[in-house]
């Protein structure tokens, strides 16, 4: 059984994969609390689901890809043999986590996107460097950068742990705090190697955009 916030089918707004009609799969709690989170609603509110359950409403939509995301998934064991069965059954599977929980243990045919969080994010000190180790060439680092301070500091962070050469690095506007064209020209003007990432879904779908 898992504690599943909501299930829901939608464009994938984010990573490599963005543009994709994707099932998401909303897991219930977070050990953290980030300052820009949008989806404090699946801190607490939730019900258990058994996987056939789960699977049954992911097969329903006719789609190949699929999003764990949480809250943090990886604080319920059960989600590794979830992702397991939807790699076994051809699903194309991203895992979204903060790295503040082991990666170790997720299925290599999964995505794993590491939410690395800066320090505006007010859980900088939440990443295990451990899950350094465990990264795949697939694995994908996002970064949620909220000021100068935020961008300086994933800049430093990516060089000192040779991301930008291993690795997909995504810069992501804290929405509504920064603007996109800052942060795109401060990528310009750094000469720096992370990929610009614009969270789609969020201009979809947002209620200012509606019938436009």
């Amino acid at each position: 059984m898992l504690k599943i916030n909501e299930i829901f089918y939608s464009i994938q707004g984010e990573t490599t994969y963005v543009g994709n009609p994707t099932v998401f799969v909303r897991t219930t709690a977070c050990n953290l609390r980030c300052t820009y989170c949008d989806t404090k609603y699946s801190y607490y509110e939730g019900e258990n689901q058994s996987l056939e359950q789960i699977i049954n409403t992911i097969a329903s939509h006719k789609t190949q890809y699929v999003c764990i995301t949480g809250g943090e998934p990886l604080l319920q064991k059960p989600v590794h043999t979830l992702m397991k069965t939807l790699c076994d059954q051809g699903y194309l599977v991203s895992l979204e986590t903060s790295g503040s929980k082991s990666i170790e243990p997720v299925d290599p045919r999964v995505k794993v996107i590491l939410d690395v969080k800066t320090p505006d994010s007010g859980a900088a000190d939440s990443f295990l460097i451990e899950n350094l180790r465990f990264a795949a060439p697939s694995t994908e680092f996002k970064f949620v950068i909220c000021s100068e301070q935020d961008f300086e500091w994933s800049e430093e962070f990516c060089r000192q742990h040779d991301l930008f050469k291993k690795y997909v690095v995504l810069y992501s506007p804290s929405y509504g705090q920064i603007a996109e064209r800052w942060l795109a020209e401060k990528i310009l003007q750094k000469n720096s190697s992370a990929r610009l990432q614009l969270q789609l879904h969020k201009y979809i779908w947002s209620p200012e955009k509606r019938g436009v």
